[in-house]
């Protein structure tokens, strides 16, 4: 991501997400690492680390409901708890 880029998201607040990945190689035990990268970044092919094979895990996230008292990952419609 160029600098200019940067600045811009710091200014406007955002926020930059963290995927997790896992390595892929069936020759060795799955390992799993987080990377922060922008919305706009293609998914990584390999570890940064390690330079091992490796694909981006989805995953529904994580969300805290204050208006029912519901803490936990959010998995279905919020309606009237």
């Amino acid at each position: 991501m160029n600098q200019k880029r940067q600045k811009a998201l710091l200014r406007v607040g955002c926020r930059v997400p963290t995927y997790i990945y896992e390595t892929t190689d069936p020759t060795k035990p799955v390992r799993t690492f987080e990377v922060k990268q922008s919305v706009h970044d293609e998914p990584l092919r390999s570890d940064p680390e390690t330079g091992e094979a490796a694909r981006r895990v989805i995953s529904a996230g994580y969300n805290l409901l204050v208006r029912g008292k519901s803490v936990g990952p959010c998995v279905g419609s919020v309606g009237s708890h």
